[in-house]
């Protein structure tokens, strides 16, 4: 067992002395590159269309171990076929892709753009505006983006670039401003779209009372991990959609607290941490009154 050992050892001490340094500039110019081409497809719809593809790759290596003729032969024919469909389907994230290129800016695609700060007072806001929104029986369809990016969508409406606030949202959403009868579309707590056109659901059960505007939220969030928030025109009650579930007749305070587990969860976690700290620390200074009071 030593003697492996020491051969492992050995041969490792070989091969680490043939490496040099370009081949280590190399590597790791090769691992950056994988590491956000896997988050780039991850943020994107064309993520469900990798795994499709990694199935599919996993069952022909399968079907090539056991012999399996006919299978194989179809997936290989399958994947041949495939590749130049690839261009197709992806041709929105390489278009998007090459335009960052040619703009300078690619750093845009591989940089962290969520910022905490936004995300909360963008909530905080959306939430006052639904409040007036209710109210006044104003619908309102908004759009939280996640990791799926929804550029196919932003193309239905008009481009933006603004930060979040209840006034904004509130002349955005009036029954007579040409953009109400769209979607909002946020993006890391920032408005990047209005006058959005959404996918109808495609699902029958649906109850007959829901509307338009809650069809689309539905369908939204049917094909994206998206959060939507939705008031009815109607009756002013508010709404939330998610993984195609809708949860209806929400008060402020629980559009408030979805927003913020949904939106924002690691901030939330940071604060029942505390929150759990320093009720922990308030019950041990009242148990060593207690115990000096018995100890008196």
């Amino acid at each position: 067992m030593l003697d492996r050992l020491r051969e492992m050892l050995d041969t490792g001490l070989e091969l680490a002395k043939l490496i040099g340094i370009s081949d280590i500039i190399d590597i790791a110019i090769i691992a950056f590159l994988i590491y956000h081409l896997f988050r780039f497809i991850r943020k994107s719809r064309s993520g469900q269309v990798a795994k499709a593809i990694l199935i599919i790759i996993i069952a022909m290596s399968v079907a090539n171990l056991l012999h399996l003729r006919v299978v194989s032969f179809l997936l290989n024919n399958a994947v041949e076929l495939g590749l130049i469909m690839l261009a197709i389907i992806f041709q929105p994230e390489i278009r998007r892709f090459l335009e960052r290129i040619g703009s300078g800016k690619i750093k845009e695609l591989f940089s962290a753009e969520t910022t905490s700060g936004e995300v909360e007072i963008a909530i905080e806001e959306t939430v006052k505006a639904y409040v007036s929104l209710s109210k006044d029986k104003v619908g309102a369809l908004m759009v939280f983006e996640r990791k799926t990016m929804l550029d196919d969508v932003l193309k239905t409406g008009v481009a933006m670039d603004a930060r979040i606030t209840a006034e904004l949202l509130k002349n955005l959403f009036w029954n007579k401003a040409p953009l109400h009868d769209g979607a909002v579309i946020v993006r890391n707590g920032r408005i990047i779209g209005a006058g959005c056109m959404l996918p109808m659901s495609g699902n029958v059960n649906l109850s007959r009372d829901l509307g338009m505007r809650h069809r689309a939220g539905i369908g939204i969030s049917e094909t994206s991990d998206a959060v939507v928030a939705i008031v009815s025109e109607e009756t002013g009650s508010i709404s939330v959609a998610i993984n195609g579930m809708l949860k209806r007749h929400l008060t402020p305070e629980t559009l408030e607290k979805l927003l913020r587990s949904e939106l924002a969860p690691d901030v939330e976690e940071k604060k029942a941490t505390t929150a759990a700290r320093l009720t922990d620390l308030l019950k041990g200074r009242k148990g060593d009154k207690t115990n000096g009071k018995e100890d008196s």
